[in-house]
């Protein structure tokens, strides 16, 4: 595997930062940006002539990860030329479908023999990031790995754009392929995340949509928590994200990506299950870096060898807490990673991965999400 690392600036332009001898016959690009950066058409064709031959996918995000660099206003490309393992890519739309039938949609494009994992970037705006993944698992079983993020808009939330060998639009799903016996991968997911408060019930949902808690119109209770920062949702919401426990004691974390006070409702990054009990969740800077690192010794574990790339999705409520020093969490992995493997990544509306060592896919919020490759 080979691997070569940009990075574009308005005040620099594309800046090469790391580089083993991928050129312009690299088989993929995957590059990360804020989305009116990556809107501009200029951008796209400067990356196609750049790597005339390669699949391009694109995705925007809440931060940019390159190396150790977090940064925003950016692109971060990195361009990967495998040379043992083949490589397949889909794309789907969003538009008009539930995500269960757009999960289908993408994994029913992939010929399954030899198939052992496949990356997915989607657009983050209108998702469900649970049905999402269902909808993949639903055709490819939990044997053929996934692993990926959704993608993100700052702390806007006004709409994420994604793009497979084109300018990224809203409203796309894009899936890369990966096929045969000497592609390594390994994955790992933690949080860092505390949960405080009461136990409450979750009394009226419909799929990823929150009307009440214990009888309650839900936002109105969640305000009471935010105190002076409610007038700054959704945004806010990101520093207090919401743990559904499940019915066999299993938890996830959720994240608002908007709200509607009409309804007195809140929509989340995947699904809050009618009955199950949830409780608000806070962190600090300590326990998030530590999740990281925990994240990255997971995904090791999974790996078994020296990783070549690694692919780092982290959530955007991660970003506010952490403020100034958000690159210390993205230090933590180089840490346990060691200097030889490429880091990309980007700060993202949802994750997705595994979880607890089993190869089932889930939607996370509030995790840094570490997928590891390398080539035997």
């Amino acid at each position: 595997m080979k691997v070569e690392q940009k990075l574009w600036t308005s005040a620099t332009g594309w800046k090469t930062l790391k580089e083993n001898s991928a050129t312009a016959d690299s088989q993929m690009i995957i590059g990360f940006g804020q989305r009116e950066v990556l809107e501009n058409e200029a951008r796209f064709a400067e990356i196609r002539a750049m790597y005339p031959s390669a699949h391009i996918v694109l995705a925007s995000t809440s931060g940019e990860i390159l190396d150790t660099q977090v940064t925003d206003e950016s692109i971060s490309l990195t361009a990967i030329r495998l040379d043992k393992t083949d490589l397949r890519v889909a794309q789907t739309d969003t538009q008009g479908k539930n995500s269960t039938e757009v999960g289908k949609e993408l994994a029913s494009q992939f010929d399954q023999n030899g198939l052992r994992h496949i990356l997915v970037f989607s657009e983050g705006s209108t998702i469900n990031g649970t049905d999402l993944v269902e909808g993949m698992r639903a055709v490819l079983g939990d044997k053929i790995t996934i692993t990926g993020g959704l993608a993100g808009d700052g702390v806007g939330f006004a709409k994420t754009v994604v793009g497979l060998d084109a300018t990224p639009q809203p409203f796309k799903v894009v899936g890369i392929g990966l096929y045969g016996d000497n592609i390594s991968i390994g994955f790992g997911s933690f949080g860092g995340w505390d949960p405080f408060g009461a136990e409450r019930q979750v009394t009226k949902s419909e799929g990823n949509v929150l009307y009440e808690l214990d009888g309650k119109p839900a936002l109105e209770l969640y305000k009471t928590y935010l105190g002076d920062k409610s007038s700054e949702l959704p945004a806010s919401a990101l520093l207090f994200p919401l743990c559904i426990i499940d019915e066999e004691g299993q938890s996830l974390v959720r994240t608002i990506l908007t709200i509607d006070e009409a309804k007195q409702s809140m929509t989340f990054a995947g699904d809050i299950p009618q009955g199950c009990k949830v409780r608000l969740m806070k962190s600090n800077h300590n326990k998030l870096v530590e999740g990281a690192s925990t994240a990255t010794q997971n995904s090791l574990d999974v790996l078994g060898g020296e990783p070549a790339l690694a692919i780092l999705v982290s959530c955007v409520g991660r970003k506010l807490v952490l403020k100034q020093r958000v690159e210390e969490e993205i230090e933590a992995v180089r840490e346990l990673l060691g200097e030889e493997a490429h880091i990309l990544g980007f700060y993202s509306y949802g994750e997705l991965a595994p979880r607890d060592g089993n190869t089932a896919c889930y939607l996370h919020n509030q995790t840094m999400t570490i997928t590891l490759l390398s080539e035997k």
